[in-house]
């Protein structure tokens, strides 16, 4: 078990005073049978009124309202969790399922069948022709492995770029520059399941690293894919691992464009001029000793 502390700092500073819309905040982590939450705390300024909602893929909500304008915004979220997936290979596919091609049981088929849509069927040439040299028509291979060279083969082949753009690059768009962004490593490797005819979803959360300096984190993105038998499993096309318990799921959702954890909006001021804003962000990912 991991007993990991997650901060996350999202300030803003504007050139005039404005009036805050409503914001919408996914930064509350999942929970589920191995993922825990001690404690969570959210510190925003200036004065508001929070309403926390489960939307329609069951991630927690919190709508923001804002009592009064102001120059600054800050949004703070403290959480202590406890993470139990330590082993993350320690799951049995279905019979039915554990080599590819196969079909969804129809007990299987309502909500993955959500997640079978390619998001850019434009780009389904491309990713055919990329896709050969893992599976042909007429082959038969192990579900597993085919997710597996897939994951791997973005990891090795593709470079990470950070990109601070809103939004994700086309399967077709990273394929050609052969480099992205975790989300548009994920984004990839998403519509290649779904082109495939496997249920794929994207994930927004934390990485938790070792390696980075003390109390570093950052906000990361990765797909989770049906497995029958198994259920949703995560795959990480940045690390080209399989996600454990290093990984802090937050949202989920069917486009990967659809769950930014900060999402809002200002107005100026009548008798001003333009209002811009300079952002920050500061995320804190620690294993505090058990």
């Amino acid at each position: 078990m991991r007993h990991l502390q997650i901060k996350h700092l999202t300030t803003y500073q504007y050139t005039d005073t404005v009036t805050l819309l409503p914001h919408k905040l996914l930064l509350r982590p999942r929970e589920r049978h191995d993922v825990r939450i001690e404690s969570a705390e959210l510190i925003i300024a200036p004065a508001h009124q929070l309403k926390w909602h489960r939307d329609v893929y069951d991630n927690a909500v919190a709508q923001v309202a804002f009592l009064e304008p102001g120059k600054s915004l800050s949004i703070e979220s403290r959480v202590l969790i406890q993470h139990y997936d330590d082993q993350p290979l320690d799951f049995l596919v279905a019979d039915y399922a554990v080599f590819f091609p196969f079909q969804y049981d129809a007990s299987e088929r309502g909500d993955p069948g959500l997640y079978l849509s390619t998001l850019f069927d434009r780009d389904s040439a491309v990713l055919n022709t990329w896709l050969r040299q893992f599976w042909e028509t007429g082959q038969v291979v192990e579900t597993y492995l085919l997710l597996e060279w897939i994951n791997k083969a973005i990891a090795t082949g593709f470079t990470y770029q950070q990109r601070e753009e809103p939004g994700v690059q086309t399967p077709a768009a990273t394929l050609t520059k052969r480099a992205g962004s975790c989300r548009d490593f994920a984004t990839l490797f998403i519509d290649a399941c779904r082109f495939l005819g496997l249920a794929a979803r994207f994930v927004s959360g934390y990485l938790y690293s070792p390696l980075l300096p003390l109390g570093q984190g950052a906000t990361h993105a990765w797909a989770e894919v049906y497995l029958p038998g198994a259920g949703w499993k995560g795959f990480d096309s940045t690390s080209g691992q399989i996600v454990g318990n290093d990984h802090i799921a937050v949202a989920v959702s069917r486009h990967p464009e659809s769950v930014p954890p900060v999402a809002g909006s200002f107005t100026a001021a009548a008798n001003a001029g333009p209002a811009s804003s300079i952002m920050n962000v500061v995320v804190e990912v620690a294993e505090i000793p058990v």
